[in-house]
């Protein structure tokens, strides 16, 4: 087996990446990745560094993983800010380190991308590959972000420390019509969820759905400028600018969606979504002012309308925001994984988390108690 660092997602041929990552998540394709570098979103300008590492053998690419080096923390999701603060204060550089993680994605997917998904020894080898690539380059640590729960075990007997976490996602039971679906709710919250629906009709705002093929330059841009004003007003810019947008929307045109809300032909809110055959992802969310329930009804209710449409089976809106919960999402774990080349802080972050991994387990049993759906409705 051969192993290959890339400075770049385009020195990998795009057919032979995508053969091994496969329709799953459209954020691992080639296209994803490469338009992220070539926009300048991911760059060591921007402090993404790619360092992607290939496994090749007499057949062609056995192997795979997408890999950066890091010179800070922004934009990953599972927050190491703390560790960092105590490497700087033992007089330590915890940057750069290295990262395999879809920037500015916090979706779970595969991180080990192989020809044959059993091939243990090529999954070895890409952790092998990753942690010599650590130590050889001085990066403090490697770490795993947002991997699918299958490949944990593997990180484990690597020798990474495992992390959990918790997102909110929506699970589709083969619900009929989205009406069906609030029928598991109980009566208060069912009450609720039409409320938020009704205010934002009764607002005049409706809904067009348009993937990337069909939206003109000039929607996207209001898209574009709408999610970057509400960027701003949370202190900082949209991580993705808008030639990434108008790279993907000629690149993965079915792959991406953008949810609508008008208002007298105007455009005042938007949601940007990725999609495949069976999930959708929401990603990315902006508008021109406050209007009641909207951003409920824009990113949630006409995401779950969308899954129930198209019979897709899951529906990932998202870090964060316990809010998501009474609108039909249920707690699951998220993982990550972490490798550090100093032992005595390699310990003390062991110990660290397996206290927070109790915390986390924990909550999630708490938050599940306070889901909206009937106590003897299968959904929970």
């Amino acid at each position: 087996m051969r192993v290959t660092v890339h400075s770049a997602m385009a020195e990998i041929a795009r057919d032979d990446w995508n053969a091994l990552a496969g329709t799953d998540y459209p954020f691992l394709r080639h296209e994803f990745l490469l338009a992220a570098e070539q926009s300048g979103c991911v760059s060591p300008d921007t402090g993404w560094s790619p360092r992607h590492l290939t496994i090749s053998d007499d057949d062609g690419l056995r192997a795979a993983m997408p890999l950066y080096e890091k010179s800070h923390s922004w934009g990953e999701f599972v927050f190491d800010w703390a560790w960092a603060n105590a490497y700087d204060q033992a007089g330590l550089s915890y940057y750069p380190k290295l990262v395999s993680a879809v920037p500015f994605t916090p979706a779970p997917s595969r991180r080990l991308l192989l020809r044959d998904t059993d091939d243990k020894v090529a999954g070895k080898a890409l952790l092998a590959a990753a942690i010599k690539l650590a130590e050889d380059t001085d990066c403090s640590s490697f770490h795993i972000l947002f991997p699918t729960a299958p490949e944990i075990d593997a990180f484990g007997d690597a020798g990474l420390l495992i992390r959990k976490d918790c997102q909110f996602h929506w699970h589709n039971k083969h619900y009929p019509s989205f009406e069906r679906f609030l029928e598991t709710f109980t009566s208060a919250k069912r009450k609720k969820a039409r409320r938020d629906r009704r205010r934002v009709r009764e607002s005049g705002i409706r809904f067009r759905r348009v993937h990337g093929a069909d939206i003109d330059a000039s929607s996207l841009s209001a898209v574009y400028q709408l999610i970057s004003n509400t960027f701003m007003r949370r202190g900082s810019m949209p991580y993705y600018s808008e030639a990434f947008f108008r790279d993907l929307n000629a690149q993965l045109p079915n792959s991406i969606l953008y949810v609508l809300a008008e208002l007298d032909s105007a455009i005042v809110a938007a949601a940007v979504f990725f999609e495949s055959e069976h999930a959708l992802y929401g990603r990315y969310w902006g508008s021109n002012g406050h209007y009641d329930a909207l951003h409920f009804e824009t990113c949630y209710y006409q995401g779950i309308d969308y899954c129930i449409e198209t019979g897709k089976t899951l529906f990932e809106p998202g870090t964060q925001g316990e809010h998501k919960v009474s609108r039909g999402f249920s707690p699951v774990t998220t993982w990550s994984a972490h490798w550090l080349a100093h032992p005595q802080f390699a310990s003390a972050i062991e110990r660290y988390l397996d206290e927070e991994g109790k915390h986390v387990e924990r909550y999630i049993d708490e938050v599940d108690s306070h889901t909206p759906y009937k106590e003897t409705d299968s959904s929970r």
